[in-house]
């Protein structure tokens, strides 16, 4: 089965785990609480690495463990993060980490991506075995 998913999320918690001045950049490491609505229902916890330069938010990697429904199929799966900007334009993209669909999301893999404007949005775009 192919689909697509789109809704918001929130994010309920971040908390600053470390950072490293480096000449030209700022490294650090967060922690970050999210709860979605749409198709994806849930929540979820994500580990993020990040690096600031004096322009600005320049770019992260991340993990993150969602756990709830997707289209009313439950189970939890792992999105890999990354994302960057350059001259005021945003990039985010997301991917399924292939292998780590449980419950009734077993099988699950996709991508898709982040949009910032009025809120956070998200897009994805998935295959699922047909239950």
């Amino acid at each position: 089965m192919n689909g697509h998913a789109t809704g918001t999320f929130d994010i309920t918690g971040w908390t600053e785990l470390a950072t490293e001045e480096k000449e030209g950049a700022t490294f650090g490491r967060n922690h970050i609480a999210k709860t979605f609505e749409g198709d994806l229902v849930g929540t979820s916890t994500t580990e993020i690495l990040t690096v600031v330069t004096p322009g600005g938010p320049a770019a992260y990697v991340g993990v993150e463990h969602f756990e709830g429904t997707l289209h009313g199929r439950k189970g939890t799966f792992v999105l890999q993060h990354s994302a960057g900007s350059h001259d005021g334009e945003q990039w985010m993209k997301w991917q399924i980490v292939p292998t780590s669909g449980t419950g009734e999301l077993a099988g699950l893999t996709g991508e898709g991506t982040i949009r910032v404007e009025d809120g956070h949005h998200y897009l994805l775009d998935y295959t699922l075995p047909d239950a």
